[in-house]
């Protein structure tokens, strides 16, 4: 067993061992964010910086139910955002290979 993994004994053991690591947080409302967390709570509020925003946007097409919505993808970039917990997902630190 590595020396990460020992130091996991509850779920948020995994976010304080991301701290100052880039990491993926999934939101509601079809957002993404990737960013270097510096702080969170037990609500899971986060701080992070130099984070960019994926915002998947769903498109129907003109009322036909049969026929694929379109789906558009804005991105944006921030230096810092502070994110209420209650609109977080998933955290997911970051690949350790």
């Amino acid at each position: 067993m590595d020396g990460v993994s020992q130091g996991i004994q509850e779920p948020f053991d995994l976010v304080r061992l991301s701290l100052n690591e880039r990491v993926f947080v999934k939101l509601r409302g079809d957002r993404q964010l990737t960013g270097v967390l510096h702080a969170y709570d037990g609500h899971m509020n986060l701080i992070l910086s130099d984070v960019e925003e994926t915002i998947m946007i769903v498109e129907p097409l003109d009322g036909a139910s049969d026929v694929p919505s379109t789906v558009k993808v804005a991105k944006r970039n921030m230096e810092m955002l502070f994110v209420r917990g209650d609109g977080v997902i998933l955290v997911s630190p970051p690949s350790r290979t």
